[in-house]
């Protein structure tokens, strides 16, 4: 598969995150329950979102890793920011998956929001460079480049942002759960 087969392959995902966040969303708001109310039915309902979200991060690490060591796109300071919260994301949910931890939400969703917030700072300086001024990028990797636009406004940040909200989302409900 081309880079550019791959980075629309990876938009697709991001707008399939976005979709799927909308519909937890709209689902919760309504006030719908997709899982019985009992505690044995309440655990495993934690579990099984804990294990997408698990999922999900493992995918953004393995995704970002293509683009960097095999695709060769150099990350920039923001992308690097990003990977600190993604990386260890992923690991902290494994593990919590594994040791059946109902209280991973509270190492998981501190790491969200802070991926959540550097995506769209990431993404807001792909539109607006002036944001941030020229000396906090590298000359060879500026912050403002767009490796993928997607869709017309499906970039990398974008892509990192959605799987980050997701994931939130799923903690969130998770936590509600347990």
């Amino acid at each position: 598969m081309s880079l550019d087969q791959m980075l629309r392959l990876f938009a697709v995902a991001a707008l399939a995150c976005n979709v799927a966040t909308l519909s937890l969303a709209g689902v919760r708001r309504l006030g719908r329950r997709g899982l019985a109310s009992d505690g044995r039915g309440a655990a495993v309902g934690a579990r099984a979102l804990v294990g997408v979200a698990a999922l999900l991060a493992v995918g953004a690490t393995l995704g970002s890793l293509y683009l960097s060591e095999i695709a060769h796109l150099e990350p920039c300071r923001w992308c690097w920011f990003q990977r600190i919260a993604m990386y260890p994301l992923a690991a902290v949910l494994l593990i919590g998956l594994i040791f059946r931890d109902r209280t991973v939400y509270r190492y998981g969703l501190p790491m969200c929001v802070a991926g959540a917030a550097m995506s769209t700072w990431h993404y807001l300086l792909q539109h607006f460079p002036d944001l941030e001024g020229a000396t906090t990028c590298s000359i060879t990797s500026p912050c403002a480049v767009r490796y993928a636009w997607e869709f017309g406004f499906v970039s990398i940040p974008y892509m990192a942002g959605s799987v980050f909200v997701l994931v939130g989302v799923l903690l969130n409900m998770s936590r509600h759960r347990s």
